[in-house]
């Protein structure tokens, strides 16, 4: 099951700031809505959330994709450094990056 956070995104088109706007809290065996102040949108049902489920994995699971990317990109002074020495194979190896490690589409 994704988590209620990946919801809450789901739910809202954005990511908000889960100090402020949106506080979340477990009471041991679940995560629950503790406080709501977003106020571009009402705080959802329980039932809006859990029909976001298949959006919310897409979420975790391009995220966890984006975290693969950025390992396998290097740091920015590397890239910079390939790209100054040989743009040609910098450019095809971040394609062979996005292609082996492609997001899903919504």
């Amino acid at each position: 099951m994704s988590i209620l956070a990946d919801k809450i995104i789901a739910y809202l088109g954005r990511t908000p700031d889960f100090t402020l706007e949106i506080k979340l809290q477990n009471d041991g065996s679940e995560d629950y809505i503790l406080e709501w102040n977003a106020t571009d949108k009402v705080k959802p049902t329980e039932e809006q959330l859990n029909a976001l489920e298949s959006e919310a994995t897409k979420i975790e699971n391009n995220a966890k994709i984006d975290a693969t990317r950025r390992t396998s990109y290097g740091s920015w002074n590397e890239q910079l450094d390939e790209i100054y020495h040989n743009i040609d194979d910098w450019k095809a190896r971040i394609k062979k990056i996005k292609d082996d490690n492609p997001k899903e589409s919504s």
